[in-house]
């Protein structure tokens, strides 16, 4: 099984390539925002607690995200590999995977880095904000969330550097050029 974590800005294209490895791969795809906006939506104790450091441009606590990642993880049963959107986003976080997957024999395959320019992450994260409604993609704290990845989110690539995991793509061109330089790196694992 192959286990990949795709990597990048918000506004990089994340999930949308997800979308397209899975339909290509079968994979499962594992999107820490997507879990945390049905928590939010369905007003849960965690969604509640979630909410408040999301519109705050926060990252939610490690512990809160590692546990609903290990359930999840768990639920999907075999497989031919999963896509992990949005995890980690620190080194401790990246740790924590790397221990969780060993707990269950497997390990992180590759990780897929989306290379996106700030401003046409802005550009296209207002875009979104306009189409979706997502209340968290205002320039404002677009700006923020991009300063928290900087700060706290971009130091794992030199840590997936070390570890000899990291495949840097760039994110920005066609769908279709940004899922080729992905796919020809799966197909060498």
């Amino acid at each position: 099984m192959k286990n990949i974590v795709i990597f990048g800005a918000p506004g990089s294209g994340k999930g949308t390539q997800s979308d397209l490895l899975v339909e290509k791969y079968g994979f499962k795809h594992i999107s820490t925002g997507d879990v945390l906006r049905a928590e939010i939506k369905n007003e849960t104790e965690l969604g509640k607690t979630a909410k408040q450091f999301i519109d705050n441009g926060q990252l939610v606590p490690d512990s809160l995200i590692i546990d609903i990642l290990a359930a999840t993880y768990d639920a999907l049963g075999q497989c031919e590999g999963v896509i992990f959107d949005g995890f980690p986003r620190t080194i401790p976080q990246a740790e924590a995977l790397k221990a969780m997957l060993a707990e269950r024999g497997t390990a992180v395959s590759a990780m897929l880095e989306l290379q996106v320019p700030t401003e046409m992450l802005v550009e296209r994260l207002v875009n979104r904000g306009k189409t979706s409604g997502r209340a968290d993609d205002n320039e404002e704290t677009i700006r923020k969330r991009l300063d928290v990845y900087e700060s706290q989110t971009s130091p794992l690539i030199s840590w997936y550097e070390t570890e000899g995991l990291r495949n840097a793509v760039k994110g920005y061109g066609t769908l279709q050029e940004i899922n080729d330089a992905l796919c020809a790196i799966i197909d060498k694992l």
